[in-house]
């Protein structure tokens, strides 16, 4: 009998101890009224003393019927260095069911030897409103099916079609540059051997731009425009440098790559077509002995690069002569 009367004080002594300590319970919601789907936090939070073990029940899936919890709980505690410690619990909730709720009190126990005892919150509400889609009179007339709501497209969804297009962009780009640098013939005149040595074929079109007299007829852009399509077509037919789509100093690093050598008429083919360059590009006005005198350099050049007759055995192999040779 003794010892039942010592128990009885001891837990006594440790109820009246827990309440002196001023532990607290609050529970509610960060808002009391919400519309159907809406989500809103749930929080538990207890105050106590530090040192103290309390047990918080943890929800799972519903508060109450009706009221889901989409997460959680998301703990914190925060110690004020006064001798109390603050624990609190929050759930992400929403409801799909209009109604006023009302959620009974959250408890936190503390449990020893001596026995068991429950510190509880207040009940807390919600009010669940279904939003009013229709006007008032909608009894009265019939309306059409609300249209599906369209979301706005995020960097996430436009990012692979933007590096597809750029991808795109990047393909035909290289490959109009590898049809330009590889460029031959029109289709059909690929396999079409050339019957009349390159020599032959540019002297007889030189002919024909100095019978147009184009230069004597103030159409000097088109005088040099043509002189140089005669020195790149016969550079390829001569020495395969396809230099019809390829700038001045692309055509002269191609004709070295050939063997050519850098002298008297590398330096005069290179005059010509920085000459023309500057005329089509920059409004050079050249004096009519410098059109004359590049004339003649293109002939001279044609003339001392030529191929002997006596060389072009078979005019479907390819071959590379060296500047001078004649």
């Amino acid at each position: 009998m003794k010892k039942v009367i010592v128990q009885m004080c001891f837990l006594l002594a440790v109820f009246s101890s827990s309440e002196g300590q001023k532990i607290t319970v609050n529970a509610g919601f960060d808002t009391t009224n919400i519309y159907i789907g809406d989500q809103i936090t749930f929080a538990i939070t207890v105050d106590q003393p530090t040192g103290l073990a309390l047990t918080i029940p943890e929800l799972r899936d519903t508060i109450i019927k009706n009221i889901e919890i989409l997460k959680g709980p998301v703990i914190d505690s925060i110690d004020n260095l006064k001798g109390t410690l603050r624990i609190r619990k929050e759930y992400l909730v929403t409801s799909f069911d209009s109604g006023l709720y009302q959620i009974p009190p959250i408890y936190a126990e503390l449990k020893n030897e001596a026995g068991l005892k429950r510190f509880y919150s207040d009940y807390s509400y919600l009010q669940v409103h279904r939003p009013m889609i229709a006007p008032p009179d909608s009894t009265a007339n019939i309306f059409d099916i609300i249209a599906p709501y369209k979301a706005s497209l995020t960097v996430g969804e436009l990012l692979p079609w933007i590096l597809l297009l750029l991808l795109i962009v990047v393909a035909v780009y290289f490959g109009l540059r590898l049809y330009k640098k590889y460029r031959r013939r029109e289709p059909g005149q690929e396999f079409t051997p050339i019957t009349e040595p390159a020599h032959v074929i540019a002297f007889r079109e030189l002919e024909k731009l100095k019978e147009e007299k184009l230069w004597q007829k103030g159409e000097v852009k088109d005088y040099y425009s043509r002189l140089t399509e005669i020195l790149r077509q016969y550079l390829e037919n001569r020495f395969k440098v396809y230099s019809l789509e390829l700038t001045t100093s692309e055509t002269l690093d191609k004709l070295l790559k050939t063997g050519f050598k850098k002298d008297i008429n590398y330096k005069k083919l290179k005059t010509i077509l920085s000459g023309a360059d500057m005329v089509k590009f920059a409004k050079y006005s050249p004096e009519p002995t410098e059109n004359e005198s590049f004339y003649e350099d293109a002939w001279s050049f044609v003339s001392a690069t030529k191929l002997e007759e006596s060389a072009t055995v078979d005019t479907n192999v390819e071959i590379s002569g060296k500047g001078g040779e004649v």
